[in-house]
């Protein structure tokens, strides 16, 4: 299973997300993220790593920008927004099939966005962290088929 976690600048959400499942060592999935507006080879927002740091989640991350590749790769697309996802069916609309909000795909019932820590201080991040930690622990139950 190849999981590809996108949001705006792939430097808060994505790699968070990335990093969470990464450390969850799970066999046969790989995990990637990558940016609908970003830079390749930029750093991860410093809160962002400072967070990751703090949970012990070691990392080392460089955005990346969402392209073909990263489309063609991932089985699952999994995205922090609403607009993410309508974005990336309309630059690639042969993917529709495999694109999902992240809260959407673990939590039918709760189709909102992540929300999105950039510009925030550090207990923003931590808020952010919280949340996809658990949208991370109810995607491993359905991985597992729990």
């Amino acid at each position: 299973m190849k999981i590809l976690f996108v949001c705006t600048g792939n430097t808060c959400r994505s790699p968070m997300a990335e990093a969470i499942l990464k450390a969850r060592n799970l066999e046969n999935v790989e995990v990637r993220s990558a940016g609908i507006y970003a830079l390749n080879g930029g750093s991860m927002s410093r809160n962002g790593q400072i967070v990751l740091d703090n949970a012990f989640i070691p990392f080392v991350h460089e955005s990346a920008s969402l392209e073909v590749q990263h489309v063609e790769w991932a089985d699952i697309i999994l995205t922090m927004t609403a607009s993410h996802k309508q974005a990336i069916i309309h630059a690639f609309p042969h993917a529709i099939s495999k694109v999902y909000m992240y809260k959407e795909f673990v939590t039918p019932e709760n189709v909102q966005d992540v929300s999105d820590p950039y510009g925030g201080d550090l207990r923003t991040y931590e808020s952010t962290f919280v949340e996809l930690n658990a949208l991370t622990d109810e995607l491993v139950k359905k991985l597992q088929g729990d």
